[in-house]
């Protein structure tokens, strides 16, 4: 018999790392909205309640990207009021869907969790730009979930199968879905991903049509949508907070708030999954340390003036690239420090209570 968090997505392996927090006397539940910082609309195999994380939670977690995200499970426990619930801890992740937060700092924010497809929408008017969605590809990638390019509003193009191919020739071996929401079924390729218990999340620009998308396959008017300028296609941010919705058919979809500007977190090995074509030229180049210009012996240099790379294609590998390098390379000179003899031992003795409850989260 399935269970009610089971259409949630719950499943064996959430019960196993679970266990833990059942022994302290918690339940599971799904974060299906993210009110504030501190505040969370979470389902349990009961309701939906409003969670909190106390202050023992963040004595634990200082960084953001710990605190709870829409389709984190985490463990909880209901007050004795019974109006609400504390948050004790977030179960690891299996995927997660981050950007770079906006300010000056480096932080990581967490879009969405536990997602096992990444639905990287964009308009066919004005709105389409390769550049961006081979961006937004390259986040997807990062996250661990299948990316899946969806261009959407295929009425107001005349050859959407035209476009989908040229896209195709820079995105090699990802999924490409045409929609359009103006018509009856026009949304009908989305529904093979929309499977019970499978979870979506719809990444785009403001006025793409991400929440259309999920009306449509909610059957109903369940998030507002906004007129989209028509001299440059941008939309207003209908969506103003993330959210995780159910299908008619049984899938999870969240919706994310238009992101004009995505800064990537991390993202060297989605550089190199994106462009894993380039990747492979790369080590076919004499030298090792090809830089690609007018060495003898590059084979990129040579797919390029055959014809056989799209110069546009390598232009995007070598700006994002040139970006996120050298972030990896800090996390590697980190972690050589880190092994250097008489580092802190403290940084690798286990935290607090061993993941148990303490007092004052109760």
């Amino acid at each position: 018999m399935t269970t009610f968090l089971q259409t949630y997505g719950w499943d064996e392996t959430w019960a196993a790392a679970f266990a833990p927090w059942a022994e302290n006397g918690c339940r599971p539940a799904r974060v299906v909205c993210e009110l504030r910082r501190k505040f969370y609309a979470v389902q349990d195999e009961e309701k939906e309640w409003l969670g909190e994380c106390r202050g023992g939670f963040f004595h634990r977690h200082a960084k953001t990207s710990e605190f709870p995200a829409v389709g984190d499970w985490v463990a909880v426990s209901s007050r004795v009021d019974e109006q609400r619930v504390d948050i004790h801890a977030v179960l690891p992740r299996r995927t997660k869907f981050s950007r770079r937060a906006a300010g000056e700092e480096q932080i990581e924010q967490v879009v969405a969790a536990n997602v096992d497809c990444v639905l990287l929408v964009s308009g066919l008017d004005r709105n389409y730009n390769p550049a961006r969605i081979q961006r937004f590809l390259v986040a997807a990638r990062e996250s661990g979930a299948e990316p899946v390019i969806v261009l959407n509003k295929t009425d107001v193009v005349e050859d959407a199968g035209a476009i989908r191919a040229e896209l195709a020739g820079i995105t090699p071996g990802v999924r490409i879905l045409l929609t359009n929401t103006t018509a009856p079924d026009g949304w009908a390729p989305l529904r093979e991903l929309a499977l019970p218990g499978r979870t979506l999340a719809l990444v785009g620009s403001s006025g793409v049509g991400k929440s259309s998308l999920v009306n449509a396959l909610t059957a109903e008017d369940f998030l507002p949508t906004g007129e989209v300028r028509e001299k440059d296609s941008k939309g207003r941010h209908t969506t103003t907070r993330r959210e995780l919705v159910r299908t008619v058919g049984g899938a999870l979809l969240i919706d994310t708030p238009g992101l004009r500007e995505l800064q990537l977190w991390e993202a060297d090995e989605g550089v190199d999954e994106t462009f894993a074509d380039i990747i492979a030229l790369a080590r076919k180049c004499r030298f090792a340390d090809c830089k690609h210009t007018n060495e003898p012996g590059c084979a990129v240099r040579r797919a390029l003036d055959d014809g056989t790379l799209d110069p546009e294609r390598y232009s995007h590998f070598k700006k994002l690239r040139g970006v996120y390098a050298p972030k990896a390379a800090r996390r590697k000179s980190n972690r050589a420090v880190a092994n250097k003899p008489g580092w802190r031992r403290r940084a690798h003795e286990p935290k607090r209570g061993g993941g148990r409850i303490h007092p004052d989260d109760m």
